[in-house]
């Protein structure tokens, strides 16, 4: 049975007493142009304030999907951050290879996390194969959750001119990753003009930062491997705001 997962306020004080040592119609509302992608590793993010307009996409669970259902790895190590920051739920969906469950139960389980955000974004790599199985999905989630739906998506999702099962999602934004992408990088496009969806939110990596950003990308989600730092949060931003300055 899926986890239905604790308040965030429950959640923070938990970690910090217990825990051991992420062109489209409109944007999501009341999220901040910078956002941080909290990941699996220990995150301490209170030094981030409400007065620096950058938000936060923690990873809250992990949701395996198997042929006859799915299982849900819930966060172990501890998040913290200070009140008032606004937080995206993220939540990763990893395939087995080996077939899919019924869209209800993924949807399910993912819905449960989304009353620890103001937004819930879904992480999931799906393969051809699974991609009808994926709008089935979202479509289903939809009817589950009413926070904005956001999803990352590779490049090439937002790329392809044949791609109308990505174009019928419900979503309000899909956040193309513009970083462990290899030889990809050197033909980045400017913009996403087949997939309206994308054009205004973009991923990058303070290890692997992209030569530009597509033109038209306001928001920005920012992955740093490892735990963040006030040191790493402050060389990101000085990154970030060079990329800006030749969008």
């Amino acid at each position: 049975m899926p986890m239905r997962a604790l308040p965030l306020s429950l959640c923070a004080l938990f970690a910090v007493g217990f825990f051991p040592a992420g062109r489209q119609q409109e944007p999501p509302p009341s999220l901040p142009d910078t956002i941080l992608w909290a990941w699996a590793a220990k995150q301490d993010l209170r030094f981030l304030k409400p007065e620096d307009k950058t938000g936060i996409a923690f990873l809250d669970r992990t949701v395996v999907l198997h042929p006859q259902g799915v299982r849900v790895r819930p966060r172990l190590q501890p998040f913290l951050y200070t009140p008032g920051v606004p937080l995206i739920a993220v939540v990763r969906m990893e395939s087995t290879r080996s077939g899919m469950p019924p869209v209800k139960d993924a949807a399910r389980a993912a819905a449960a996390a989304a009353t620890n955000g103001s937004a819930l974004q879904i992480d999931f790599d799906a393969l051809l194969s699974e991609r009808r199985w994926y709008r089935d999905f979202l479509r289903e989630l939809r009817s589950h959750t009413d926070v904005p739906l956001l999803i990352t998506a590779l490049e090439s999702w937002c790329e392809e001119r044949r791609g109308d099962w990505f174009r019928s999602l419900p979503i309000r934004e899909a956040t193309p990753m513009l970083f462990r992408m290899g030889s990809e990088e050197s033909r980045l496009p400017l913009d996403f003009p087949n997939a309206a969806v994308c054009d205004t939110s973009a991923g990058v990596s303070t290890d692997e930062m992209p030569a530009r950003l597509p033109r038209n990308a306001r928001r920005i989600y920012i992955f740093h491997p490892g735990s963040w730092t006030p040191q790493a949060y402050a060389q990101a931003m000085r990154q970030l705001q060079g990329l800006r300055k030749m969008q």
